[in-house]
């Protein structure tokens, strides 16, 4: 009898090669995960910022400006936050030009620094501070300031998705006021894909020690990817912690998942006058805007 018609040999020769299929289906997932890592540790390379319209170079992680006229106008500020969507729906020109409109400053989220978002600069006189999180065909995206002043210094830092791999960035900069005092901005894209949260509070550490240090006002801005009540909750305690209140809106209209808002403003510091959140089209999420007043110093 054939070694191979016996029931037994055929179902250990099926058994052998099932187990050479197994191997090399896994050395194969192996090596593309390992393509895959390589690859989105290219794109994301490191936290660096960058705040030149004119040459944009991501040289370092943090960069100082000299010089600098104060951000607010007779101690009022108008900000904007919006996550952009890296420009990939039609009018975001539009809501973004009557959004500077009534802004001093806008903090925006996957901001795509492309050749439509350039030739959109250049018919601006809006100074940029911008942290990379990642590139796409040579184009940085990641989170970005637009705003009538130049700021004084600026840093970038990232955090990487865990599943994904991909980095998500944050941006410290300061800014200066018409009464000497400093503001700090932070604004912030937040890891989504985290179920147990661990990377999702080291990105908020690296920056909760930054505004605990800060003496003056703050503006803690852009999308934190709250869409769960426990990402909601470590938010709203960090909140108390560091002082700062959550703009409270006329009209809110910011995109939710599962009922919860992604995107948010929280200041400390400063006189809220008014927000409001509308909708646009532009993006798959909804800009916010706030106005506020400096407070007067105590002598």
């Amino acid at each position: 009898m054939d070694k191979l018609s016996d029931p037994v040999s055929q179902n250990l020769h099926h058994s052998r090669l099932m187990q050479r299929r197994g191997i090399k289906s896994l050395l194969l997932l192996l090596l593309c995960a390992s393509v895959y890592g390589a690859m989105v540790y290219y794109l994301n390379g490191e936290p660096e910022v960058m705040m030149s319209e004119v040459e944009p170079v991501f040289v370092s992680q943090c960069l100082t400006a000299p010089g600098g006229q104060a951000l607010d106008k007779a101690g009022r500020i108008r900000v904007g936050v919006w996550n952009i969507y890296k420009q990939q729906k039609r009018g975001w020109q539009q809501d973004l030009t009557e959004l500077a409109r009534r802004s001093e400053l806008m903090l925006l989220q996957e901001a795509k620094l492309n050749a439509g978002f350039h030739q959109y600069l250049d018919g601006s006189s809006l100074h940029l501070v911008m942290a990379k999180a990642f590139s796409l065909l040579k184009s940085p995206v990641g989170v970005m300031n637009l705003a009538t002043q130049q700021a004084r210094d600026a840093c970038a830092y990232h955090a990487v998705e865990p599943w994904i791999r991909f980095a998500k960035s944050t941006l410290i900069s300061r800014y200066p006021l018409s009464n000497g005092q400093t503001l700090l901005v932070v604004n912030l894209h937040g890891i989504n894909f985290d179920w147990q949260l661990k990377s999702y509070r080291a990105q908020w550490q690296q920056i909760v020690q930054k505004i605990n240090l800060h003496q003056g006002p703050v503006i803690l801005g852009g999308d934190f990817n709250t869409w769960r009540g426990q990402r909601m909750a470590y938010i709203e305690q960090l909140a108390h912690r560091l002082r700062l209140k959550e703009a409270v809106y006329e009209v809110d209209k910011r995109h939710r998942v599962f009922g919860y808002p992604l995107d948010h403003l929280y200041y400390r510091g400063l006189s809220l006058e008014a927000a409001e959140s509308f909708t646009s089209s532009a993006s798959d999420h909804n800009p916010i805007w706030a106005e506020f007043r400096l407070r007067p110093l105590m002598h």
